[in-house]
């Protein structure tokens, strides 16, 4: 069933969306070679407890951290871990606050140090084929418009694997609603968007193929060919004049962009 929100539940979104930005400001600011992702955690589950929130992760469905942080190969529900990152490798930290009765929830992957060419061209096109799939969140389209709009810029136009078995969803009240968003898809078809629909949109993007699978601990899932793969996530609300973003990345880029050990070209 899909829930659509009203004006006031919209802002009161809004407040748990950017909530998750600043977690992921935060974590911009902080990463380094050295760094561990388990310490990671704990600043994100600090931070959000310490702003009136919950992390929406911690014991969801058994799952033991506050964040999922997913390095290299792991394309997403990355455990937390005492291995220390180093040059070259990629970041994609997920993130979840339940704030006021809902939730927001989404993510931002980056580099320490240069990863090399193919793997930041990679990261700049997965980020815009989470662009390219939001300017479709408009009322009166269908959800296989944003899909289609991701498939094309990234498995069309450049080869990359685009995963099938993990998707976007709606937001709200629940941290994972109807309706489902693939990131592969026919324009035109899935359930037609009306105003008030709130989703997470997020593009998983392999460098090499499409395939994955899931490790013995039941969460970590990686690529098939151990080839990195990116991820983004947007919160979006399906407005008649165009989507409106309850997540903001900007406060996010901008630490990234000041943080020295962090490669953002």
């Amino acid at each position: 069933m899909i829930y659509y929100k009203t004006p006031a539940e919209i802002e009161v979104m809004r407040q748990s969306c950017l909530l998750v930005s600043s977690a992921l400001t935060e974590v911009a600011a902080l990463l380094r070679p050295g760094i561990t992702t388990l310490s990671l955690d704990k600043v994100i589950g600090e931070f959000i407890q310490d702003h009136g929130g919950i992390p929406s992760f911690l014991h969801y469905n058994g799952y033991p951290f506050n964040s999922c942080i997913s390095v290299n190969d792991v394309v997403v529900h990355g455990f937390p871990n005492n291995q220390e990152l180093r040059e070259g490798d990629i970041i994609s930290v997920d993130v979840g606050v339940l704030k006021n009765g809902y939730h927001g929830d989404h993510a931002y992957t980056f580099a320490i140090g240069d990863p090399g060419e193919d793997i930041m061209q990679l990261i700049r096109v997965t980020k815009e084929a989470l662009y390219k799939g939001i300017e479709k969140a408009v009322a009166g389209n269908r959800v296989g418009d944003i899909s289609f709009a991701i498939q094309e810029h990234t498995e069309k136009k450049y080869g990359y694997g685009v995963v099938r078995e993990l998707v976007g969803h709606g937001l709200g009240k629940s941290l994972h609603e109807d309706p489902q968003v693939p990131n592969y898809g026919k324009r035109g078809s899935g359930p037609k968007m009306k105003e008030g629909l709130v989703l997470a949109i997020e593009p998983m993007i392999n460098l090499g193929k499409r395939d994955i699978y899931t490790e013995k601990d039941g969460w970590t899932i990686r690529t098939s060919d151990h080839k990195p793969s990116v991820h983004f996530e947007h919160d979006v609300c399906v407005q008649k004049n165009g989507p409106d973003l309850l997540s903001d990345f900007r406060p996010i880029e901008a630490a990234e962009a000041a943080n020295p050990h962090l490669f953002t070209r």
